[in-house]
């Protein structure tokens, strides 16, 4: 039975979508008020810059409330990638310095920590992270055990893209401050698959992308600075908020809130969406995502029996996301007949899901999302399709 949600999505009715962790899907109610704002926008375009400040500042106040933070402290950014370098590249690091990452980080900001590192002499050293894995403790062990007294950043996902694991960054945040590191949270996936409390967390940084789970528009992200960091972070791009008037508006927003001239649209619509979307059911976002975290698990418990595989980690460390091991003859037959999963499953079956390749002993898993516009039935569909190719069909 079709999820009775997937109707205020446009998604193609031929395509199981699983993959709603790569790029999002915008409700076509977002979509239609998006196309309202671009129309405003085309009519008189130097008037409706002129308003740009009141437009993000409502979609700041909207994320502020949503994630737990005051909105002195937040800005919005295009996209997670675009927080991590932000921060990155405003930091000021040593000759010898050495930054610390898990080797589940996305590999666009990892790239970043190199780039920065190369350009400052600092060194990444990386916490090999045990997968599978029985516990989150042991993500906590294997990243204290690589601190040192030269260790001054941390760079570590929310929820991690390739192996979709929620790791214990409530236990990490304050652990690695208690040594002097500064902790900056890649939370690309975090905002809409788990509740937030930014303040209460603590983390030094925190950027977060509003395009996938809560279905804002693309090129809508957050980036959260603690207070006592605010006046060190910059933008990647410095513009016309650099020598602004101060006075009534911070620098930090001055500067993130004009890089220069964007299509607002999509940033001036995020209240909308996150009301819509959290409107959709009875309990507001807080049912919405206990409702795709239970459906994550499901589907996760299905798939593993279905293929006689293990669980890659246990059930608090799933948010609406989940990656699942394939077993090794599945693996085999596709390689004998030079194939690749991912495009079988789209060009045969229909079903966009990406596939994940990992070190021994784990080998090739599907990484699946969950969102109302899911239901049990897609899931089965991936299964079935599995099957059948194991078989050699």
């Amino acid at each position: 039975m079709t999820s009775p949600y997937r109707k205020h999505w446009t998604l193609d009715p031929e395509v199981v979508f699983l993959n709603h962790g790569s790029y999002g899907a915008v409700p076509e109610t977002i979509q239609r008020k998006q196309e309202e704002q671009r129309r405003e926008l085309e009519r008189e375009p130097v008037r409706y810059m002129r308003h740009r400040t009141r437009l993000i500042d409502a979609a700041r106040d909207a994320v502020a409330a949503f994630v737990g933070v005051d909105p002195a402290d937040l800005v919005l950014v295009t996209n997670a990638t675009h927080g991590v370098n932000s921060v990155l590249r405003s930091l000021r690091f040593a000759d010898g310095d050495e930054l610390l990452v898990t080797d589940h980080e996305y590999n666009a900001c990892r790239n970043a920590l190199n780039f920065v590192a190369e350009r400052t002499g600092a060194r990444v050293v990386v916490a090999d992270v045990p997968f599978p894995l029985t516990s989150p403790q042991q993500v906590v062990d294997a990243m204290l055990a690589k601190v040192t007294d030269r260790t001054t950043l941390c760079l570590v996902d929310h929820i991690t893209s390739p192996t979709a694991l929620r790791l214990p960054i409530e236990q990490l945040v304050p652990a690695l401050q208690e040594r002097g590191v500064r902790v900056l949270v890649d939370g690309a996936h975090a905002p809409g698959q788990i509740e937030l409390d930014l303040m209460k967390l603590g983390a030094d940084f925190y950027t977060g992308n509003l395009h996938k789970w809560p279905c804002a528009p693309k090129g809508s992200a957050l980036l959260f600075v603690h207070p006592r960091h605010r006046d060190q972070i910059r933008p990647t791009v410095i513009s016309h908020g650099a020598n602004a008037d101060f006075s009534t508006r911070s620098r930090f927003h001055q500067e993130f809130d004009w890089e220069g001239t964007f299509d607002l649209t999509g940033w001036a619509v995020i209240p909308e969406t996150l009301s819509f979307v959290g409107g959709l059911m009875p309990g507001g976002w807080k049912e919405v995502m206990q409702r795709n975290h239970a459906l994550a698990l499901q589907a996760r418990a299905l798939l593993c029996e279905g293929l006689g595989t293990e669980p890659v980690c246990p059930d608090e460390m799933i948010g609406t996301m989940a990656s699942v091991r394939l077993p090794s003859d599945l693996h085999s037959k596709l390689q004998a007949r030079s194939v690749s999963l991912f495009g079988e499953l789209i060009d045969r079956w229909g079903i966009e899901v990406p596939t994940i390749g990992w070190r021994a002993p784990v080998g090739e898993m599907v990484r699946f999302s969950s969102h109302l516009h899911n239901d049990l039935e897609d899931y089965q569909k991936l299964l079935h399709a599995l099957l059948e190719l194991r078989k050699g069909a």
